[in-house]
């Protein structure tokens, strides 16, 4: 079917809402309505040639007293749902009283598979049926959505003389519709819509991003694509329709399975609807969510692992709840976030409660194939508090060091500003994979791609650009030639790791022996009782036995005289001096070799502390992207001061009522 065609029926869809729905809903609230009565009239239409035989399969395993029928009613309907009502809605237009109506529409609606029942629970469509049914349109809604003029049905409707009138829609031409009303629903309510629905632009870049690289490599076979925040699933069929592509042109045939999981109950049915209107019915039930269903409190699909993975997680925003259901910080035992790396058995990738985006990527890490030749590869995008939040040991530090450190990382894509719908915060496409090319390995690529966009003629919400067809090319090409452009920097991963060093000074109290150690009860007073001075000797708070213990100042081991003999001492640290360090792990000799180039020249008596050095990751596209603007020349100054007074001259004299006149 051509475009031209689909866009009319869109149109005529869109237009239904307002024809029925105005004063009675908001704008806002039309799609509660429309997209489900979409889904009921596109289901009605492809179940009513085997209606007959759904009711008399339904009565023979009655009479057999069967139970489970599900998957023979599926068989008699030859479709992925069924409805063993006896009615369809061509039957209920002709119902004079609305409360006929709404009963037989009610019972009309409880004989939909199990499948088909999910989506209208969390639609909550049911709710709105006495609204409709109050306000006389009920009636009225059904009539428009068996109106002629369209045909939402997979077969044509002939005219009189036999020429097809209008042609049926196939499956996939009826996702397009459907999309294509999430789209416009989404975005005439754009306050919401990027909670739930990724740009189109930036999903195709990201599709490219996890595929060409191994365009050539993809076999004929069966593939599984995995989307742990699936909003309305848009992701996952992008994803397909790109991965089927790219094996086409090359003489290959792939099978895909698509498996999602998302919490909110609405987007959630609009996924499992809009697979369902596609044909993938068994697709349609490898989606999983609702309330119950967070990715990151209860994992729908723990025991899977997945070839390809993409994701916009929510960002910035809290998982305080999922947190306590997976038994607080301290109780976790979640082993996608719980893991062993480094030598710790119980390294955590746990996250602070006010943001848990970058769970969602440990999520997918750890649903990925080790034992296949392509392994997984993963697109997911993340706002900038992704790349250097979290200090080190802690949870999104220890995420990007995980990552890192296992070279899984393959590049960061910075997106234009405004790019979504409800942020204009900056955003980034992180891209992973367990199998990198030999070029790429112990390296990590950073692409600016702010500046590579083509501005959109009316925002969308906060959206005020998109990626051209070559923007997004251009993006690719930059990311396969894996060189160093202006746009383009490459790498060593040890260069976004660094130690954090805590770097102790001795207390030094007026008053006290220096010959002698103080006991921790005796230091205690000391320090309520004595006043600091920078001039008054150390607080020793150990004596080493000559000769047991080296001296190592840098480490706080220094050797003193006591009494005449030669020993080594260590002081017991002030507080208030204290100061921490972040060293590169790229630094030439180390920790040691820092410390004593920028610390001791300018305190003497410092030492760190080996115990609490913490290794941290993290990644800033300022430091390496940033432009500064140039100074002006004294030239251009003079020239401008000197033409602001010739522009002033004489301008006092005429506000003061002089100037000679």
């Amino acid at each position: 079917m051509e475009q031209s065609q689909l866009n009319w029926i869109v149109n005529f869809i869109w237009g239904i809402a307002d024809d029925v729905l105005r004063d009675l809903y908001v704008r806002g609230k039309y799609r509660d309505v429309i997209l489900p009565m979409t889904v009921i009239r596109r289901l009605d239409t492809v179940l009513e040639p085997t209606k007959q035989a759904v009711l008399e399969m339904k009565s023979t395993l009655d009479a057999a007293g069967i139970t489970n029928q599900d998957q023979a009613l599926r068989q008699a309907a030859g479709q992925a749902f069924y409805n063993t009502s006896s009615f369809t809605l061509q039957d209920l237009r002709a119902r004079s009283s609305q409360q006929q109506l709404k009963a037989d529409f009610e019972a009309y609606l409880d004989g939909f598979s199990p499948n088909v029942q999910e989506i209208l629970d969390n639609f909550e469509f049911r709710n709105q049926i006495p609204r409709l049914s109050k306000a006389d349109r009920l009636g009225t809604l059904i009539e428009k959505f068996l109106d002629p003029a369209i045909n939402l049905s997979p077969d044509p409707v002939h005219a009189p003389d036999g020429s097809i009138r209008l042609p049926g829609l196939d499956n996939h031409a009826m996702g397009t519709i459907f999309e294509e009303l999430i789209r416009r629903f989404n975005e005439e309510n754009n306050e919401e819509a990027g909670e739930h629905w990724t740009p189109r632009d930036a999903v195709r870049l990201m599709a490219r991003l996890v595929f060409l690289p191994v365009a050539d490599e993809i076999d004929s076979g069966t593939y599984l694509l995995y989307d742990g925040a699936c909003g309305t699933g848009g992701m996952l069929t992008v994803a397909e329709g790109t991965l089927t592509e790219i094996a086409r042109e090359r003489g290959k045939q792939v099978t895909t399975h698509l498996y999602g999981q998302e919490i909110n109950a609405e987007t959630y049915a609009i996924a499992k609807a809009d697979f369902l209107l596609k044909g993938d019915g068994d697709q349609a039930d490898n989606l999983v969510g609702g309330p119950e269903y967070s990715t990151l409190a209860n994992d729908a699909f723990p025991s899977h692992e997945f070839d390809f993975m993409l994701s916009n997680p929510p960002y910035g925003k809290s998982w305080k709840t999922d947190l306590e259901r997976m038994g607080s910080k301290s109780g976790m035992k979640d082993p996608r976030f719980i893991i062993e790396h480094a030598g710790d058995p119980e390294y955590s990738l746990v996250t602070r409660s006010s943001d848990g985006q970058m769970l969602f990527l440990a999520n997918m890490l750890s649903k990925m194939k080790h034992g296949t030749r392509l392994g997984s590869r993963i697109a997911e995008v993340h706002n900038g508090s992704s790349l250097f939040t979290g200090d080190a040991g802690q949870g999104e530090s220890n995420i990007r060091r995980w990552i890192i450190e296992n070279d899984w990382l393959e590049a960061i894509v910075a997106l234009p500003l405004n790019m979504f719908y409800n942020t204009g915060i900056a955003t980034y496409v992180w891209v992973l994979s367990n199998r990198k090319p030999e070029h790429r390995r112990g390296k990590v690529q950073l692409i600016d791609a702010t500046q590579w966009y083509k501005p959109l003629r009316k925002n969308l919400g906060k959206k005020n650009c998109q990626f051209s067809e070559e923007d997004c090319q251009r993006i690719c090409d930059v990311f396969l030639a894996f060189e160093e452009t202006e746009q383009s920097k490459i790498f060593e991963n040890a260069a976004f790791g660094y130690w954090k060093v805590t770097v102790e000074r001795p207390l030094r109290l007026r008053g006290i022996d220096g010959d002698r150690a103080y006991s921790p009860k005796e230091i205690k007073a000391l320090r309520e009782q004595c006043e600091r001075d920078e001039a008054a000797p150390a607080v020793i708070k150990k004596i080493h036995k000559p000769g047991k213990v080296e001296p190592d100042p840098l480490r706080g081991l220094f050797e003193a005289v006591i009494d005449g003999r030669r020993c080594v001492v260590e002081y017991e640290p002030d507080g208030d001096l204290r100061d921490t360090e972040q060293i590169p792990l790229l630094e030439e000799g180390g920790i040691e070799a820092f410390l004593r180039r920028e610390v001791l020249p300018y305190v003497p008596d410092a030492w760190f502390d080996e115990s609490s050095v913490r290794i941290g990751y993290e990644i800033s596209f300022n430091r390496y992207f940033y432009k500064p603007q140039p100074m002006r020349t004294l030239e251009e100054i003079r020239a401008e001061i000197l033409t602001v007074r010739r522009e002033s001259e004489g301008l006092l004299d005429e506000i003061l009522g002089g100037g000679g006149r």
